[in-house]
């Protein structure tokens, strides 16, 4: 168990999924960013996707403008991503698969298959100052793959272990998660991890001392409709300190 402080990114993608599904101008991500950062989040995340079916350039341009958090621009590997990248110079910008088709993101970024593809990007970004962090599998394989692009971040897909519908393959869903952390630990990359982390999953994930952050957004909007949204970050936070053996948030 580390005493460390684990981050907490907050993805408000769903906010604006639940706007656009009336193409109103409410509720406002951009408001949920500022509870966010007043619940006790460590920075703002933000998939702006081709199909911009949640997030909007001017959501990206507003969060810029409006949030002193730091913002994590998820994108895929387009030339029109890359643009808009290099125009908004986020603090990080995470590479993450993405399908028209899919209802999220599945699964990590195939970093092995598509080398080439990605290594203009991750060198582009790298050298406008932007942070590149890769979403990938909990696989040595992958990490090895990331090292050798450059990127300095990795964030572990955790989908597979949250998904488990038994505790046997939960278990061995995480242990994948903890080598991998440790396989990124002896690489020199920062390991991050997120996606379909709830209350009930969180903290064993959270207690892996290597992982210094963890970016959840879709579980805790819709456990904001029955906590209000400040409540259900603040729950999360404690969970997560709670794991990390930090006791009310202290050093």
């Amino acid at each position: 168990m580390s005493t460390t402080k684990l981050r907490l990114g907050v993805n408000i993608d769903h906010v604006a999924t639940i706007r656009n599904a009336r193409g109103c101008g409410y509720p406002d991500p951009i408001r949920a960013a500022k509870l966010a950062a007043r619940a006790g989040a460590d920075g703002i995340t933000a998939h702006l996707r081709e199909d911009r079916r949640h997030i909007t350039d001017e959501d990206i341009r507003r969060l810029g403008r409006e949030i002193d958090l730091p913002l994590n621009l998820e994108m895929a590997a387009t030339d029109e991503m890359l643009d808009i990248a290099l125009r908004h110079r986020p603090h990080a910008a995470c590479i993450v698969p993405e399908k028209r088709e899919e209802r999220t993101t599945e699964g990590g970024l195939d970093v092995i298959g598509g080398f080439q593809h990605l290594k203009p990007f991750v060198a582009t970004l790298s050298a406008a100052g932007v942070r590149v962090s890769l979403f990938v599998e909990p696989d040595p394989a992958a990490l090895d793959a990331a090292r050798a692009l450059g990127a300095p971040v990795v964030e572990l897909h955790t989908g597979s272990y949250c998904d488990a519908v038994d505790g046997d393959a939960r278990e061995r869903e995480f242990a994948r998660i903890v080598k991998a952390a440790g396989h990124a630990q002896v690489l020199g990359l920062e390991c991050h991890a997120g996606h379909g982390l709830t209350y009930d999953t969180v903290k064993p994930v959270a207690a892996i001392a290597n992982i210094r952050e963890l970016n959840i957004g879709h579980f805790l909007v819709g456990e904001a409709i029955f906590v209000g949204l400040e409540d259900s970050i603040r729950e999360m936070r404690r969970l997560m300190d709670e794991a990390r053996g930090r006791v009310g948030g202290a050093e």
